[in-house]
């Protein structure tokens, strides 16, 4: 078997990597075993050495893991630039922040002295995508190894030049060799090496379906796993909110990354007194989005990461108009090669339609008229998934009021849904379970360890 990684702005070729036989993952998984018996000795100060070089190895080397990532999955340079300086903040971040996190906390019992530990599991094996291919891993990479644990990367298999520059940023940040290794697999052999002895845990960003079947086949191995999995964000504007800057910050959650996004406003829900405003604002500010080369400093849309996806996008779009939603903007596919799309805006999407039941993962937004506050939240809640949302009102009533009736992993008022490395990050429903980043994500692969003393 083979792994291409090809452009998506052109459709070239741009290197062909052999797939690894069985007998050499193997071999790698006995070495990573062996490397991180021997680091989880290692006290925090000593895991932070390296931890901090890797953070400053993305800063430096920003320029060209944004060409990379540009070049794989056709992000815009100004975009990965940004998604790579993050990378380096939460290197940084769990190097600081690690051994406060997993320090042992005491619980006053009647024993003479009770607590609980925080001590690695092992290997973790890490099933990644190509969206964000350097964010989604480092999210895992900083807190798993900060934790005592060795990394697998799984990464996909769209993005194995992007892999590889991991790999080797661990290596020159002077990680153990074999801590952690990028496996360019099949998918077929995924299942085989969560099913190996020396493989503690994994994680997953990605896919329901691929969730589903990572999370089968941990199950049947009694291991632990963590899934991000897909979301179609609510976008909700109430009566008073403050609509300009909505919609400004709307026309960026819908299409960042080309919409490729898991926390993507993706369901716009808008109060009727707001509607017609924020509507004409959003298609406004949608319209100025230049779409082209992902390499020019001037795009802000570049192509979709592959053209079977662009096509499955214009699917729905179509079938969704078909049903009744209003076309006001994009919704063609552009003559010329590329996986391009344009930035897209329906408006009165029916509740029935694909674009609002389905994750739309590019730059297509559907807005829907509602009455009033509890509608917008009954339409918010009306999915099968639960990560982000966002909530624009300027009643500071609205954060204890509305908040916690929103069903989603997480709620910004008055913001764009992002992911920092000081709050945890996942969601509920069909868009997984466990948190990664913050105090949660690094305490997601550790044994919590009850010490009980007389």
């Amino acid at each position: 078997m083979a792994i291409q990684s090809i452009n998506p702005a052109t459709g070239e070729v741009l290197e062909t990597f052999a797939t690894l036989g069985r007998a050499d993952i193997g071999a790698i998984l006995a070495r990573a075993a062996d490397a991180q018996r021997a680091w989880a000795r290692l006290p925090f100060a000593e895991r932070a050495r390296p931890m901090r070089r890797a953070g400053e190895l993305l800063r430096e080397r920003a320029e060209d893991l944004a060409r990379l990532a540009a070049l794989e999955m056709g992000k815009p340079v100004k975009e990965g630039r940004a998604e790579v300086t993050k990378c380096g903040w939460v290197c940084e971040h769990y190097a600081d922040q690690a051994e406060a996190y997993l320090t042992a906390r005491e619980i006053p019992t009647d024993a003479s002295r009770s607590f609980v530990r925080y001590d690695p599991l092992g290997v973790i094996l890490a099933v990644m995508p190509w969206n964000f291919p350097f964010w989604q891993v480092y999210r895992f990479f900083a807190p798993t190894l900060m934790a005592g644990n060795g990394g697998l990367l799984k990464h996909a298999s769209n993005v194995p030049q992007c892999a590889l520059a991991i790999e080797g940023i661990a290596h020159d940040a002077g990680f153990p060799r074999d801590l952690f290794r990028t496996l360019l697999i099949d998918t077929r052999d995924t299942a085989a090496v969560i099913e190996d002895p020396r493989v503690a845990a994994a994680t997953l960003t990605g896919s329901e379906q691929a969730g589903s079947a990572v999370a089968a086949t941990a199950g049947r191995a009694l291991k632990p796993v963590v899934l991000e999995l897909g979301g179609s964000d609510a976008f909700i504007v109430l009566g008073d909110a403050d609509v300009p800057t909505a919609a400004a910050v709307g026309a960026t959650a819908r299409t960042m990354n080309g919409g490729q996004s898991c926390i993507c406003a993706k369901r716009f829900i808008v109060v009727e007194s707001a509607y017609d405003d924020f509507v004409g604002r959003l298609r406004d500010a949608m319209a100025g989005l230049r779409m082209g080369d992902p390499l020019s400093a001037e795009t802000d849309l570049g192509p979709q990461a592959r053209p079977d996806l662009r096509d499955e996008l214009h699917t729905q779009v179509t079938s969704s108009v078909d049903e009744g939603a209003h076309l006001l903007l994009g919704g063609e596919v552009p003559d010329g090669p590329g996986a391009f799309y344009p930035a897209t805006l329906l408006a009165d999407v029916p509740r029935t339609s694909r674009v609002w039941s389905e994750e739309t993962f590019g730059p297509v937004a559907a807005v829907v008229r509602v009455s009033d506050e509890r509608e917008a939240i009954a339409a918010a809640n009306d999915s099968a998934f639960g990560l982000g949302a966002s909530l624009w009102s300027e009643d500071p009533g609205v954060v204890d009021r509305v908040a916690p009736q929103i069903e989603a992993g997480s709620v910004f008022v008055n913001g764009l849904v992002k992911s920092d490395p000081r709050l945890p990050f996942g969601g509920i429903k069909r868009s997984g379970f466990g948190r990664e980043l913050g105090a949660e994500g690094i305490r997601a692969f550790v044994n919590l360890k009850t010490v009980w003393v007389r």
